[in-house]
């Protein structure tokens, strides 16, 4: 039984429980897990931590890691307004 092809942006918005996100999984650089920290770094400003102490305090010490959520924009908002074509 063959699956009909789904387009990438169907499956994201299929994945979308109001908290999805395309953020890379690993740093692009050192390879280690950013992916998982995302939401906790969101947190961490919203509770009025800088950007730096934010990024301490997740254990990001590496400039290449915190270069990935510093520089991080989420796009994921405006991609879900694209449907995907209908056949």
């Amino acid at each position: 039984m063959a699956r009909a092809p789904c387009s990438p942006v169907a499956h994201i918005s299929s994945l979308h429980s109001g908290s999805a996100m395309i953020i890379p999984v690993r740093c692009f650089t050192c390879g280690k897990v950013v992916g998982n920290k995302w939401e906790a770094y969101l947190g961490l400003l919203q509770a009025e931590y800088t950007e730096g102490d934010a990024l301490d305090a997740l254990g990001l010490k590496r400039y290449c890691c915190r270069r990935m959520l510093l520089s991080h924009v989420d796009l994921i908002e405006k991609l879900l307004n694209y449907a995907p074509l209908e056949k």
